[in-house]
């Protein structure tokens, strides 16, 4: 492959962010490497070349990182959904995966690392106004799900490398991404509205972050530059937070797309701790019966703290830093055009499946008889 300057590496490069990171990086010069399990679905540009390869083959990753510049892992799994409840596979991923690509870099001399976090790292359900990265990590135990706790250990692993054989690292705490053409937390809230299942709400005075993922190609290329000489290893070791830095309320930063495909917005408005009671039932039940039908939670324990509880982060030190400065805030807007698009306008309630609302019934009837179990004169 003919190099222009540099040749970077993305791992995770088949999903939304990571192409996107990837066609910025091409805009700057260089040529990318976008490693994956699975091919992008957008047309590759030149200079970029896709390489099959997963994040647990250590084999795989040394051959694939030769020749490498910049690394960003932006690999993992266990993010959203039912995937939080795989607990094995995120260990693997999210800590064996991190392991070898911090090996990977190692054995082939690269210097600069970039990886791609979470605030989960330091966020657990207690509410958080303007934070920065002097916050503490959260401890272990204090997790409500396997893919926050193992992102907290690989953002450690790799900061405690930083300087290793002329390695240099840093991590980029990310908000919750979109984009036009999200294909994990968008796709979801949509299906909800065509199957009729958005019909509530909880803690609408509550504020959260977002990050659209141009901002997210932003702040991952300033980071790439932050840790080299020439920008005297200003990111080297550091931890940054990156959002559209413009917190709202999930419910209502998702109103131009509800109300703009025709729906109605939920009137019904519970308390956060009977959602969240919901959510550990329908952890508990997805537990005992994933084997038959894997089915997907109407929210998990650590949705409910995301999109419930007020958190959000200064991006100060990334601007200071880095030059970051997000040029998208909030852009819903852009995210509904697609969707109008791609016909996603209301039509008649599309029927779900018999096995999953027979699911949720059971889990409904669950949490009823508990809620109930606790009320005075019930027996």
């Amino acid at each position: 492959m003919k190099r222009s300057k540099e040749l970077h590496l993305i791992t995770g490069g088949g999903g939304y962010p990571g192409y996107t990171l990837g066609q910025q990086l091409i805009e700057r010069g260089h040529n990318v490497l976008l490693l994956d399990l699975r091919e992008p679905k957008w047309p590759m540009m030149e200079g970029m070349t896709f390489v099959k390869a997963s994040i647990t083959n250590l084999d795989e990753l040394e051959s694939a990182f030769q020749g490498v510049d910049c690394v960003y892992h932006m690999a993992s799994y266990g993010m959203s959904g039912r995937e939080q409840l795989n607990k094995k596979l995120i260990e693997a991923v999210n800590i064996g995966g991190t392991e070898n690509v911090i090996t990977a870099c190692l054995k082939n001399k690269i210097q600069r690392l970039v990886y791609t976090s979470t605030y989960n790292v330091v966020f657990g359900g207690e509410e958080i106004r303007d934070g920065d990265e002097t916050l503490p990590y959260l401890p272990l135990d204090k997790h409500t799900d396997s893919y926050s706790r193992t992102k907290n250990v690989a953002e450690q692993l790799v900061l405690k490398t930083n300087g290793r054989e002329g390695l240099r690292t840093c991590a980029l705490r990310l908000a919750g991404v979109y984009g036009p053409e999200d294909q994990r937390h968008i796709p979801r809230i949509v299906g909800y509205l065509e199957q009729g299942l958005l019909v509530a709400t909880a803690a609408p005075e509550s504020l959260q972050d977002f990050l659209h993922v141009e901002n997210l190609a932003q702040g991952h290329l300033l980071a790439g530059e932050g840790l080299t000489e020439a920008r005297g290893y200003v990111a080297a070791g550091q931890a940054y937070f990156l959002s559209d830095s413009c917190p709202v309320n999930t419910l209502y930063f998702y109103k131009p797309l509800i109300e703009g495909l025709g729906y109605d917005m939920p009137s019904l408005v519970i308390p956060v701790t009977l959602l969240y009671f919901f959510a550990f039932i329908s952890e508990w039940v997805h537990f005992i019966v994933a084997r038959v039908y894997n089915f997907q939670p109407l929210m998990t324990r650590t949705e409910v703290y995301k999109s419930c509880v007020t958190h959000y982060y200064s991006t100060d030190k990334a601007h200071r830093d880095l030059g970051y400065k997000p040029q998208k805030i909030n852009n819903m807007i852009e995210v509904l055009e697609y969707y109008k698009k791609e016909g996603k306008m209301k039509k008649t309630r599309q029927q779900s499946t018999l096995m999953y609302y027979l699911v949720n019934i059971i889990i409904a009837l669950v949490f009823a008889s508990v809620v109930m179990s606790f009320l005075p004169g019930v027996k």
